[in-house]
């Protein structure tokens, strides 16, 4: 059913790999995906896979700080030895800061500068640089709200979930290296209905409704910015979490010897609707193709 949309879905939709470097020197990497809406490079995608950039930012004022406070022991000439090294046990350096970061988009050179981002609806806008229109036969179709949405429909979600992301950092050219095997990184589809609109409410400024459209299917870790279409690869949704509901029966089984209650849960995508996505694109002057149904 969705084999056409699919590869045409897969023209569009990249990888992310996002790569952080800690204090203690721990190399951790998270993948998600993201679509070019058109031949300017601009892209689309979750807004929590950014989460890592502020919380580096953050880190970095922190850091900063923390080796302001060491650099003025060391140099107060007031302290003896024992002294200093009495107020320097005192300072404590976090060992999950975020020293180093790496978002990947899909190709080695390529970055985006800066975003346009609606957090509350987990959106994000920005344009690939520099951006060769040869990666990119075929660009997205979003459908158009006002033409009618029913539930039921079905739809298929893109990403790339299950496969081992690993990175290294090389000190001497300050740079994340992926792990041999990690690319290219294999799409994996998951289908699902349309089951119904999740309204959570306006945005601080007022000027959005919050609105996700759920799927019967759940969002796999690393489909999160990727695209939710339909069976002509029309992209009605981007991926942006999973909801996990208590079905209400817990069966009980044996583990180890003893009897425990399992809980059992339905779990659904929700992805960011186009009531949201149309205007966003076009209030950020953002070129796209909407669907004639």
């Amino acid at each position: 059913m969705f084999a056409k949309a699919y590869n045409l879905a897969s023209d569009f939709t990249k990888p992310l790999i996002v790569s952080v470097r800690l204090y203690d020197g721990t190399v951790e990497c998270n993948g998600g995906a993201f679509i070019l809406v058109n031949d300017e490079g601009w892209i689309i995608t979750a807004a929590h896979l950014l989460q890592s950039f502020a919380i580096f930012q953050q880190h970095q004022k922190e850091f900063s700080s923390f080796k302001t406070q060491l650099e003025a022991i060391e140099k107060n000439s007031t302290l003896n030895a024992a002294q200093k090294h009495k107020k320097l046990r005192r300072i404590q350096a976090n060992k999950h800061w975020i020293t180093n970061l790496s978002f990947w988009w899909g190709n080695a050179g390529l970055r985006v500068d800066s975003f346009n981002v609606l957090p509350e609806a987990d959106i994000a806008v920005g344009r690939l640089q520099p951006f060769d229109k040869t990666m990119v036969s075929t660009y997205p179709v979003f459908k158009d709200p006002s033409k009618g949405m029913n539930p039921g429909t079905s739809l298929c979600k893109l990403g790339y979930p299950f496969h081992k992301l690993e990175a290294s950092f090389d000190e001497t050219k300050n740079e994340f290296n992926l792990a041999p095997g990690v690319l290219p990184l294999p799409r994996f589809p998951i289908e699902g209905i349309y089951t119904r609109n999740i309204v959570v409410g306006k945005t601080k400024d007022g000027k959005y409704e919050i609105k996700f459209l759920e799927t019967s299917s759940p969002g796999l870790k690393g489909q999160s910015g990727g695209p939710i279409f339909d069976i002509k690869g029309t992209v009605w949704a981007i991926q942006s979490r999973t909801g996990h509901f208590p079905l209400g029966f817990s069966p009980k089984i044996k583990r180890n010897g003893k009897e425990v209650e399992e809980n059992q849960f339905l779990n659904v995508g929700q992805g960011v609707h186009p009531d949201v996505i149309v205007p966003f694109l076009k209030d950020n002057g953002i070129s796209f193709k909407l669907s004639e149904y």
